[in-house]
């Protein structure tokens, strides 16, 4: 039995049903916003999308436990060690976007299995858009199969990354200006949408700096079955040191220098 027929009925029930609350919220008089200590937003939909992936968990029968943004769920660090696999989810991803009325959220989820993510879902309601991945299986968009660009040199490349503001110190915002400055294009963006955009082919490279395990855990296996790479600013496979680095694979080495 592949990944995809083993988790893909748990994983679009989700996020058909996120999708779902979200936009019950999205741009509406009921949404109420919330600070958590680290002074990011949390509203209703948020705990309410990921109760809701927490009850279709457990109803599903499958042997998985739960880590999420707004509920923990054990050690955020490393996989589980019961002998399960787990469930992550960013029940709502873009948050900040999300309460100013811009489109670009999503509800990130993954499947973990011995420290491997093997299953993803990405779903964005606002942009109308979905994207999944199976281990061995390949990436698609909105069931059209998706591929990596074919461009070979930062030079020529379009990259998205994550800001540079005052959040970062002096040295991790030289390595990002580094990486601009020495694309012929560069946007800063931050968040799931830049990688699916490298997994598609839109553009070449993205970055995330500062991020968790449910920002990051559906993201790479999309970009990797889609031709591309994904690791962290050492080359590391993980989504466990808070930096993500999306690329077609053919410029990956090269950016790794530029953010030595």
């Amino acid at each position: 039995m592949g990944y995809g027929q083993e988790y893909g009925a748990l994983l679009k029930e989700i996020a058909e049903q996120a999708d779902a609350i979200a936009m019950r919220y999205f741009r509406g008089d009921e949404l109420r916003v919330e600070r958590k200590r680290d002074g990011t937003a949390v509203t209703q939909a948020d705990r309410a999308v990921e109760e809701m992936a927490r009850a279709r968990v457990a109803a599903s029968g499958l042997a998985l436990n739960v880590l999420g943004e707004e509920m923990g769920g054990g050690d955020a660090k490393s996989a589980s060690s019961s002998g399960r696999g787990r469930l992550i989810i960013d029940p709502i991803d873009g948050t900040e976007e999300f309460v100013r009325g811009i489109p670009t959220f999503g509800t990130l989820i993954a499947i973990e299995l011995s420290g491997e993510i093997v299953a993803a879902m990405v779903s964005a309601p606002g942009l109308q858009s979905r994207w999944w991945a199976y281990r061995g299986e390949g990436a698609y968009r909105d069931g059209n199969k998706l591929r990596v660009s074919d461009v070979e040199r930062v030079s020529d490349a379009m990259v998205f990354t994550t800001g540079t503001g005052p959040t970062k110190n002096a040295a991790d915002q030289e390595k990002i200006r580094r990486l601009q400055d020495a694309a012929r294009s560069s946007r800063s963006f931050g968040g799931f949408w830049q990688h699916m955009l490298v997994a598609e082919g839109a553009i070449e490279a993205a970055l995330d700096w500062t991020s968790k395990p449910w920002d990051l855990a559906p993201l790479g296996i999309i970009v990797e079955e889609a031709g591309g790479r994904s690791t962290n600013a050492r080359g590391e496979r993980t989504i466990y040191t808070g930096q993500l680095l999306s690329t077609n694979g053919k410029l990956h080495e090269e950016i790794l220098k530029l953010l030595g």
